[in-house]
């Protein structure tokens, strides 16, 4: 019995653990900024979306190209009249002989086998022609000769697959942005909790030293509530950063393409990232406007509204086609057509087609000029982004250069205002500070030290646009 229950417990045991083994536990990631940045280009939905779009061009490529070549279909059709159509014969048409007695007498054997009575009007005589199954099969070789919309197709494919393709560079470009503002965002987040939690605990320090000094009545209790307000308004801040900092994780997994519940582990820090992204050569750097992946969508747009006028005249041209057709055909009153001697019928066809579009009472005009319109609209859309794109170039780079300056003056005012605190510090434990000025101090600290931060966060943003503008990137298959 001993034995028995071992070996339930034991095989209980293993079939939980092998339960638990096949649940999909929350997977940690590690990540350096590349790291992050090349994970989501590949995993990121969008960047797949748009990846699957290129391989639907292709699809559709080869689909164009198709249409041009020969096409064969076959078709079986079995036929069973359950009830055979009458033919009414004028009677006139047949001399009183015994010839027209007999297909009388024929038709009304048939209305005996049938069991379907038909009543003829006066002077026809009702006949039925045919058998009652039949079965048909053919097959039918097709092959374009001549149609200008698919030579108009074949021009366009590679315009089709190229709009594909620019939209997936777009879609990866605008992914890495997204990755490093979150990625920054996070580093952000994360520093702004740590100095927080570091400031809150500097300043109860403070705090709890200031109540001990007021309860020996060596200060006065305004000092001891001035700096309760400045903790509360800290912890109230140091709260806020930690929540913001889950939503950051959760918004950098999004772009990563990774669930929200997923952990993830950054391994550069903040301020390494602005060091690295501190860039000012970059600023001199230009590329011609027509390399822009906004340009060439446009660009794109404008060479496909361009294809359209073409395929509309080309639909006023004739089109020929060929196409040969055999077939067999069997009849017979009963289902006969699996036995050995069931006769067949062949027949073949070998034809020509021409379809000329004659008069259209200017309806392909119509269409034609619609998409002549179209063509200018898209030239002028052409037009207007080279101008924003020049635009957005210009105030990126303005952008950076700020966030360069603004940067290197953050840093110096965080050095004075860390000073500047410690001297208040020392001032107001010997007596000759107020808590007020104290309090002033540590909130210019600490209005510093967020600036700081931001200013390093500014940096990267803003690199990464003025980055995005002057890439000139293709895709390709390799990417």
């Amino acid at each position: 019995m001993k034995n028995k229950l071992t070996f339930i417990f034991s095989f209980l045991f293993t079939f939980s653990a092998g339960l638990m083994a096949q649940e999909q536990p929350n997977q940690t990631y590690s990540f350096s900024l590349a790291e992050a940045i090349e994970f989501g280009i590949e995993n990121n939905y969008q960047s797949r979306i748009a990846e699957k779009d290129i391989e639907i061009a292709l699809k559709k490529k080869w689909e164009i190209i198709a249409q041009g070549l020969p096409q064969i279909s076959g078709a079986v059709d079995y036929q069973n009249f359950l009830k055979q159509p009458v033919t009414l014969l004028p009677a006139a048409a047949f001399d009183n002989t015994e010839s027209t007695i007999d297909i009388v007498q024929e038709y009304f054997n048939n209305v005996e086998r049938n069991n379907t009575p038909v009543d003829a009007p006066e002077g026809f005589i009702p006949v039925r022609f045919g058998t009652k199954q039949s079965v048909n099969a053919n097959a039918t070789w097709s092959q374009l000769i001549f149609d200008g919309t698919y030579i108009v197709g074949i021009q366009s494919v590679q315009t089709l697959l190229q709009i594909s393709k620019n939209a997936k560079t777009k879609t990866d470009l605008e992914i890495k942005k997204a990755v490093i503002n979150a990625y920054g965002n996070v580093l952000l987040a994360e520093e702004s909790v740590e100095i927080y939690r570091k400031n809150v605990r500097t300043l109860q320090k403070t705090y709890d030293d200031t109540k001990l000094i007021f309860e020996n009545g060596l200060t006065e209790q305004e000092d001891v509530e001035q700096l309760e307000i400045t903790l509360i308004n800290l912890k109230n801040n140091l709260n806020r950063s930690e929540r913001m900092r889950s939503i950051a994780y959760e918004m950098l997994n999004l772009s990563l393409g990774i669930p929200v519940e997923n952990k993830v582990i950054l391994t550069n820090n903040l301020n390494e990232l602005a060091i690295k992204f501190y860039e000012p050569e970059l600023l001199e750097e230009n590329i011609p406007v027509e390399d822009n992946i906004d340009y060439r969508i446009a660009k794109n747009s404008a060479e496909s509204a361009q294809i359209q006028i073409r395929l509309q005249k080309a639909r006023a041209l004739p089109t020929l086609t060929g196409f040969v057709n055999y077939g067999y055909q069997g009849f017979s009153d009963e289902f006969t057509f699996l036995n050995g001697n069931q006769e067949y019928f062949g027949q073949s066809i070998l034809g020509i087609s021409l379809n000329i579009p004659i008069f259209s009472s200017g309806m392909r005009s119509s269409r034609t000029k619609q998409r002549e319109i179209e063509y200018e609209q898209a030239l002028l859309n052409l037009e207007r982004t080279e101008n924003e794109v020049k635009g957005q170039i210009n105030m990126a780079r303005s952008e950076y250069d700020y966030a360069i300056e603004n940067y290197q003056n953050s840093l110096r005012n965080l050095e004075l205002a860390e000073r500047i605190e410690k001297k208040n510090q020392v001032k107001f434990f010997e007596g000759i500070a107020s808590s007020f000025e104290l309090s002033e101090a540590q909130r210019q600290l600490y209005t510093a030290q967020q600036n700081y931060l931001q200013s390093m966060y500014n940096v990267i943003t803003a690199k990464v646009e003025l980055e995005n503008l002057l890439d000139d990137r293709t895709y390709n298959d390799e990417n």
